[in-house]
C-alpha cells in the first residue's frame, strides 16, 4: 500500500505498474499518473501534482509555511485525531523543493532539452525593474537587510544545492570568495545613535552570510554608509561601478528628521531627483522573486492603462 497526499487529505492506495514489454520505467509511470514520489529507490509515499501546486500557491500568496500546510492536510484527513495521520512532513519539504526546481526548469525552457542552465538562466526578466541603460541612467541607491538572518548549518555536508547561482541568488562559491577578501570595518557614527548603524556593526559570527542585498530608493543611514561605499567596491575583485554612473545618496523623509539638521540639506528626498528604483533558502527566494516578477508583468497592463486614462482630458 502507498500513502498518497492530495488536496483532500492523506489516502492509502494500491499502485500496480505496467509490466508490458517496452513499458516506461516506474518513475515515469508515476509522473504520468500525476504522482511525485517522495523517494526513488523503494518509494511508498507520493504527493499529487495538484497538492504540490496548491502548497506553492499558498506559500506565495498567503505565506503558508510547509509545517502549517502539512498540519492542514492532517486535519482534513482526520479532524478529531490529526496526530494519528502518518508524519511525512520531511517528505513534503524535500518533494516541494524538487517541485520548485522542476517548475522553474519547465518555465524557462529546460524541461525537454539536454542543455544545462547557466548562471541566471532561471531568473525571470522583469521589464518594470531598473535596467541600466534602458530605464536607469544615473541613480544607484541601496539598503541593508539586517533581518534575513540565517544560522550556520550543523552539518554543512548535508546542504545540497539544486540551483546554485542559476537564478537571482549569486552562486555560493563565488559569494564565499568575495567574503574571503572583503574587509569589515566597525564604523563609529558621527551622526545620531541610529539603531541601523548599531545593527550593522554588531557581531554576527554565529550567522551565515547569504548574499541578500536590495537596490531600492534610499537608505536611512546613508550619511554614514555612503562615506566609504566607493572604497569598499573598489577594493573588491567582484564588485564594480559602471563607468559614468552617478551614485546619489539619500535618506527618506521619515528617517531624515531623526538625523542632524545638516543631514536634511544633504540627503532629504526633497532635494534629490527621484529615480526608478543557504541552498533551500536561496531556492525559495529565487522562486518568490520569479513569482513577483511574473505578477508584475501580468498586472502591468492594468496599471499602465489606468494611469493613461487618468491623464486623458475630460
Amino acid at each position: 500500500m502507498w500513502v498518497a497526499y492530495n488536496k483532500s487529505g492523506v489516502h492509502s492506495v494500491s499502485i500496480s505498474y505496467c509490466q508490458c514489454p517496452g513499458a516506461l520505467i516506474r518513475d515515469i509511470q508515476l509522473f504520468q499518473a500525476g504522482l511525485f514520489p517522495a523517494s526513488f529507490t523503494r518509494p511508498k509515499t507520493a504527493f499529487t501534482f495538484s497538492v504540490l501546486d496548491d502548497f506553492l500557491l499558498d506559500n506565495l500568496e498567503c505565506g503558508t509555511s510547509a509545517m502549517n500546510y502539512y498540519s492542514k492536510i492532517r486535519r482534513l484527513t482526520l479532524s478529531i485525531f490529526p496526530l494519528m495521520v502518518p508524519d511525512h512532513y520531511r517528505e513534503l519539504m524535500r518533494t516541494a523543493r524538487q517541485w520548485h526546481q522542476c517548475k522553474l526548469y519547465k518555465w524557462h525552457g529546460f524541461a525537454h532539452k539536454s542543455d544545462k542552465p547557466k548562471a541566471g538562466d532561471l531568473a525571470l526578466f522583469c521589464p518594470a525593474c531598473p535596467q541600466p541603460g534602458i530605464n536607469l541612467d544615473l541613480t544607484l541607491v541601496m539598503d541593508g537587510n539586517f533581518k534575513a538572518e540565517h544560522l550556520h548549518p550543523v552539518n554543512p555536508s548535508d546542504e545540497v544545492s539544486l540551483m546554485d547561482g542559476l537564478a537571482f541568488m549569486v552562486g555560493d562559491e563565488r559569494y564565499k570568495s568575495h567574503l574571503s577578501i572583503a574587509q569589515d570595518h566597525v564604523q563609529r557614527s558621527d551622526c545620531n545613535n541610529h539603531l541601523a548603524v548599531n545593527q550593522a556593526n554588531a557581531s554576527w559570527q554565529r550567522l551565515e552570510a547569504n548574499g541578500i542585498s536590495q537596490a531600492i530608493t534610499f537608505y536611512n543611514i546613508n550619511c554614514q554608509y555612503h562615506k566609504f561605499l566607493k572604497d569598499r567596491i573598489t577594493s573588491s575583485m567582484y564588485l564594480s561601478i559602471p563607468i559614468g554612473m552617478d551614485i546619489i545618496p539619500g535618506i527618506g523623509l521619515w528617517h531624515v528628521h531623526g538625523h542632524q539638521d545638516s543631514c536634511y540639506v544633504w540627503y532629504a528626498s526633497n532635494f534629490i531627483p527621484r529615480g526608478m528604483g543557504t541552498p533551500h533558502r536561496k531556492e525559495v527566494l529565487d522562486y518568490q522573486m520569479n513569482d513577483c516578477n511574473f505578477i508584475k508583468m501580468i498586472r502591468m497592463n492594468v496599471q499602465i492603462s489606468s494611469g493613461f486614462i487618468s491623464f486623458l482630458p475630460g
